[in-house]
């Protein structure tokens, strides 16, 4: 059934266009554990059916009429959790709707499967053989189930004793939850190492190239390196490239996470010690990796940017050196750079135009003269077979070294009455250190501050650390400083999935209310849902997981996933009350029959997802809090079903019970 089940949802992804890569591939893995659950609530009835001497027909056609409620149930609150998820836009959207997709089809699929072809093959199976395995698993699951009527049973006389310990257990996991570690996505150790090499001022591109090689050999050395890209002396970003001496980029790409030993960050880790010993002065080396290609949370280069507006360079550029050296102070921020720092020198020719008026020169002469002196002037072209080369007229380089070469050039005015001047007699020439680049943000000004985040440290700790340090800067009038996006980023991420969840579960709540045609045994199964944070609670502190947006998507999954066992439940106590029994009594004996299936479809569900949640495989590490956050929850949530739903369900009906006897 698992296999069929699989082809339909292959089926079901076909039609919604969908191809195979690693969302639609990590949905399947997601898929695989809950693809049977219905499959597995459909075949123990029946079984159990068939065990107590029904004919092969009447037990498929009797067990499905027991379950198909529940089936349908089920499978529709987990479609209504996370289908909502579809029509969220932007950054989310986009990365999540073919995982999301996936699912539903998987959850679809197993709904189809379980009501139509599983009872009609069980029909056709005329005879129970069982082996010493099976009796063996069967007596195990007997005495399981008596022991569990029995504490069933005495906890039902201690029922605002479990209450209140489950209550308080969910307070607890609550802090977790308000911390600040918080990320937007897991970042993904796929090897490839961005490495930026800047040096002082005036530096030779020969000098430049040379130190690069240096750190380029270094890289080659190492076992892990399966490419070096250099690029000296500037930088291309598409179309447009920059041309900067003190400036060198290094792409190195590791080898697979499989074929090497060491983790990115172990790797920088090392290399930067290793850089350090080859004492390079005057040289500043930032190493980061590379996220995923396309995908920014703000709209600095890198994790983390403070963007300083202002009119003036220089002020603009004392403000970033100060916020700089307190950021370096923040533990966890590493490659802390701002835009003001790459510097270079230009020529500023200032004219004197009353003296040059004077001496018969104008502007033009003087424009044209500087051109033809510092960069020349094409004045014919070489052809060498297909190639065309261009003939350029200049001064040598050799004299034209400092500013007081310039100052020699003599001009020729256009009257022949006038006689020829050095420019240094018309014009005050100076060198002067100016920006490498002039950034601006709503055609304002700025420079920009960034950071890379390293080791453990989350963006939401180090938002919070720069919201505390920018309250600490006094800046001069006209300048302000504000978050360059990854505070939004964060804000809204939390804001979406807190929309997603509430939604979530009112839909899951209104689907249950439909079909129950009632609004208190869906109040009974919903009040399950939040407990099931306690299990995710305990998965994250103990692994260490950050929060993030696969933890979030995981707690709305479950919003469907864990209320399949409380309507299992549910749904049979109320059979057994109709069949006569009393509330305690029917209790008990739900109970005992339905936990075999809690106990099945949970760990069929949890041992599906057990790869993902060991982070198998390269790319493994963006789904895998999310089924972390699902195994650990839908764990806890099974002692919830087991405990809790059944005493919760005692409280309300025995209080309905009470009332309607003392109106009778």
């Amino acid at each position: 059934m698992l296999f069929r089940s699989i082809m339909f949802t292959c089926v079901l992804m076909g039609l919604g266009g969908l191809t195979l890569n690693v969302m639609t591939l990590g949905g399947l893995a997601l898929g695989v554990g809950m693809l049977v659950d219905n499959t597995i609530v459909m075949l123990e009835n029946i079984y159990r059916h068939q065990c107590d001497h029904e004919t092969p027909e009447d037990a498929a056609s009797d067990a499905a009429t027991e379950v198909n409620g529940a089936i349908i149930a089920s499978t529709s609150t987990n479609l209504s959790a996370i289908l909502p998820f579809l029509f969220v836009g932007g950054l989310t959207g986009l990365l999540f709707r073919e995982l999301i997709f996936t699912i539903s089809a998987a959850i679809f699929a197993s709904m189809i499967i379980a009501l139509t072809l599983v009872p009609a093959y069980a029909a056709k199976v005329t005879s129970l053989n069982t082996n010493w395995l099976r009796k063996i698993v069967d007596q195990g699951v007997e005495r399981l189930q008596e022991y569990y009527s029995v504490l069933i049973s005495k906890v039902l006389h201690l029922r605002w004793l479990t209450v209140v310990l489950f209550v308080i257990s969910l307070g607890v996991s609550v802090p977790v939850f308000m911390s600040g570690k918080q990320i937007f996505l897991p970042q993904l150790d796929d090897g490839r190492i961005r490495v930026i090499v800047s040096a002082d001022i005036g530096i030779s591109l020969d000098e430049m190239d040379e130190k690069t090689q240096q750190i380029e050999n270094l890289f080659a050395q190492q076992p892990e390196i399966d490419t070096v890209f250099t690029l000296v002396g500037g930088s291309v970003f598409g179309r447009t490239q920059r041309e900067t001496p003190s400036r060198s980029t290094i792409i190195a790409q590791l080898k697979p996470l499989s074929e090497r030993s060491a983790s990115s960050d172990e790797w920088m880790a090392r290399m930067n010690k290793q850089i350090s010993d080859l004492k390079l002065a005057g040289f500043k080396v930032n190493m980061s990796q590379r996220g995923i290609r396309g995908i920014r949370t703000n709209r600095g280069d890198d994790d983390l940017s403070l963007r300083i507006q202002g009119e003036d360079n220089k002020q603009l550029k004392l403000i970033a050196d100060d916020i700089s050296q307190k950021m370096s102070r923040i533990k966890g921020l590493s490659n802390i750079t701002h835009s003001a720092e790459d510097e270079q020198f230009e020529i500023a020719i200032t004219l004197d135009r009353k003296r040059a008026a004077q001496l018969g020169l104008n502007l033009q002469d003087l424009t044209q003269a500087a051109q033809i002196a510092l960069q020349g002037t094409v004045v014919s072209d070489f052809l060498d077979g297909d190639r065309t080369y261009d003939i350029r007229l200049r001064l040598a380089q050799t004299e034209i070294i400092s500013p007081q070469d310039l100052e020699s050039i003599i001009l020729f005015p256009a009257s022949e009455e006038s006689p020829p001047v050095y420019l240094g007699t018309v014009a005050d020439i100076e060198l002067l250190e100016t920006p490498a680049t002039i950034k601006r943000d709503n055609q304002m000004r700025i420079v920009e501050v960034t950071a890379s985040l390293t080791g453990n440290a989350t963006l939401g700790e180090a938002v919070q650390a720069l919201d505390a340090l920018r309250e600490e800067i006094n800046l001069p009038p006209g300048y302000t400083l504000y978050d360059g996006g990854s505070k939004q980023a964060l804000e809204a991420q939390k804001a979406l999935t807190d929309i997603l969840l509430l939604l979530a579960l009112f839909l899951v709540f209104v689907v249950m209310a439909i079909q129950y045609e009632s609004l208190l045994n869906p109040l009974i199964i919903i009040l399950s849902v939040p407990f099931a944070s306690v299990g995710v609670a305990l998965g994250i502190y103990t692994l260490s997981l950050p929060l993030s947006m696969p933890v979030w998507l995981g707690m709305i999954m479950l919003v469907g996933i864990v209320v399949n066992n409380a309507i299992l439940m549910v749904e049979y106590i109320e059979l057994e009350r109709g069949r006569g029994a009393g509330l305690s009594e029917a209790i008990i004996t739900a109970a005992r029959l339905r936990l075999r299936p809690i106990l099945m479809t949970t760990l069929s569900t949890v041992v599906g997802m057990l790869p993902l949640a060991l982070g198998w495989g390269d790319g493994a590490e963006m789904l895998q809090p999310l089924a972390v956050t699902v195994v650990w929850g839908l764990s806890f949530s099974m002692l919830v079903s087991l405990l809790l739903v059944p005493i919760v369900y005692h409280l309300f009906h025995s209080y309905l019970l009470k009332r309607s006897s003392v109106k009778g």
